[in-house]
């Protein structure tokens, strides 16, 4: 895919592509969320990709997002599943959310997709949790709310 048209960013040298239908709200929304996983997130994704060097990495191309904060089990993965159905293989999904069991419940979404043969299968290129701090008042003046945010980006891959 040519990302000509596209916004690109790039996190730890590793090049994140947003279609033209991600509205530039989306697109900062989705940076900052990007922004509080581990520097060494999207390296992990470099082996996933099994080359060699750096100029032959493939961008993550971002078609959507689904924020799935505050959505309680099956939401979030409800959510995914029909935000998939808009994601042409080659293309991610960005889907957060603060309901611990969407962690086993996407990846196992994911993992199912792989292991019944479906004509595209999904490959889960980031899983991982980060806390998030907002400066809600709780009572005191030195209370702080702390969420969990689970991070997923889902590619939607080619079966041949």
């Amino acid at each position: 895919m040519s990302t000509d048209n596209q916004s690109v960013i790039v996190r730890d040298s590793y090049p994140i592509c947003f279609v033209e239908t991600v509205s530039d709200a989306q697109q900062q929304s989705i940076t900052q969320l990007l922004d509080l996983l581990p520097a060494d997130t999207l390296n992990l994704v470099e082996n996933l990709n099994s080359t060699d060097s750096a100029e032959q990495r493939q961008p993550i191309i971002i078609k959507n997002m689904v924020d799935g904060r505050g959505l309680a089990c099956p939401m979030p993965l409800l959510k995914t599943k029909v935000a998939l159905r808009e994601v042409a293989v080659g293309e991610s999904l960005y889907v957060v959310a603060t309901d611990p069991n969407s962690q086993a419940d996407i990846s196992a979404f994911c993992q199912q997709s792989q292991q019944t043969g479906t004509a595209n299968p999904l490959l889960l290129l980031i899983n991982q949790a980060t806390a998030a701090s907002s400066d809600k008042m709780l009572g005191t003046k030195t209370s702080t709310a702390v969420d969990t945010i689970y991070h997923f980006i889902i590619t939607k891959t080619d079966s041949n």
